[in-house]
């Protein structure tokens, strides 16, 4: 009867610490499991970056396995390009000029090229949009002369936007020693603010359309937006080749009467080089199988279209993730 009783008790704890192991494996297994964080440089509350890439965020925190995704305002592009490039972001949104510069260590980058910049895709257009109060007496770019001009904020690629524009009409505003225009260094909504309270003639709303803030100043006071002469915008585009012509259509925003004549350039969506194919793969294919996740973030997400994907991109390479997925959805061969 003891032996009985004492063969019970042996399977019993042997039992007991199966159990114990199993759990204890289970557990590992559930610890070991990767998550990858996603950090997303954005741009200003008051601007599309921002909004898209929380929802960029979300797709890819609640869709993709593996991964926790967020979005981080920022001053934009320029800034953008720094936070990759110290491992700071591992996504970010940007103008095409901006990016090319960083890749290529030119203007703001000089000394510092980023060759680890790679692509995920073109997203939709960046539009100079320049806004200035009707009762400012400005009818051209080049009426802004002796102005005061918020051409955006410190580190961000509509200010890289404002003077390629205004270098044109031979205007200057960043080099004091040559400067004709009164800047103020100042974002989206600080922008729109200094309309209303006449403490700013005009300001660059560099970006989607329609953009908040433009709706923001137009619905508050009397304002309108200037358009680029034919030869001006022929200027511009053989001197920056990423810019095109662009038509704003009349009643984009309030008291708009007229289509506007301006120009614009490919937004992008960016990455670095040492981030896994699979990862970046998987990341991209998150965005185009649920763009309608993105539609309510912003308008301007309903022009994202894969076909799309390389433009804009100029020196640029996509990074191998985005071609796999471009390559798979027949975009590219």
């Amino acid at each position: 009867m003891r032996k009985i009783l004492s063969l019970i008790m042996v399977v019993f704890i042997s039992l007991a610490m199966t159990g114990c192991g199993s759990k204890s494996a289970n557990t590992s297994d559930q610890s070991s499991e990767k998550v990858e964080r996603v950090n997303i440089a954005t741009g200003t509350t008051s601007g599309a970056y921002y909004p898209i890439g929380n929802a960029m965020a979300k797709i890819w925190t609640d869709k993709v396995p593996g991964v926790k995704a967020s979005a981080q305002s920022t001053e934009a592009s320029a800034a953008n390009m720094n936070f990759l490039q110290q491992k700071e972001a591992e996504v970010a949104f940007t103008m095409a000029n901006v990016a090319v510069y960083a890749y290529q260590g030119q203007d703001n980058f000089s000394g510092r090229a980023n060759k680890d910049l790679r692509g995920m895709t073109f997203l939709y257009p960046n539009v100079t949009q320049i806004v200035v109060r009707k009762d400012s007496g400005i009818n051209s770019v080049k009426d802004l002369q002796g102005k005061r001009f918020v051409p955006g904020a410190t580190g961000s690629g509509t200010v890289t936007n404002s003077k390629e524009v205004l270098d044109i009409f031979g205007l200057n505003f960043w080099d004091k020693d040559k400067s004709n225009v009164n800047a103020d260094y100042v974002g989206f909504t600080e922008a729109s603010e200094l309309l209303k309270n006449k403490q700013a003639d005009a300001a660059n709303f560099s970006g989607a359309m329609p953009l908040a803030a433009i709706m923001d100043v137009s619905n508050s006071i009397d304002v309108k937006l200037i358009s680029l002469e034919p030869d001006m915008i022929q200027k511009i585009v053989e001197k920056y080749p990423f810019y095109y012509e662009y038509v704003i259509p009349k009643g984009t925003y309030k008291g708009q009467e007229e289509d506007v004549h301006t120009v614009a350039l490919a937004n992008l969506l960016v990455t670095r080089a040492d981030l896994s194919e699979d990862l970046i793969y998987n990341l991209t294919k998150g965005i185009y199988e649920n763009l309608p996740d993105l539609y309510n973030a912003h308008a301007i997400t309903k022009n994202i279209k894969k076909e799309d994907s390389g433009k804009g991109m100029g020196p640029i390479p996509l990074h191998p993730g985005a071609i796999k997925y471009f390559k798979e959805v027949g975009v590219l061969k």
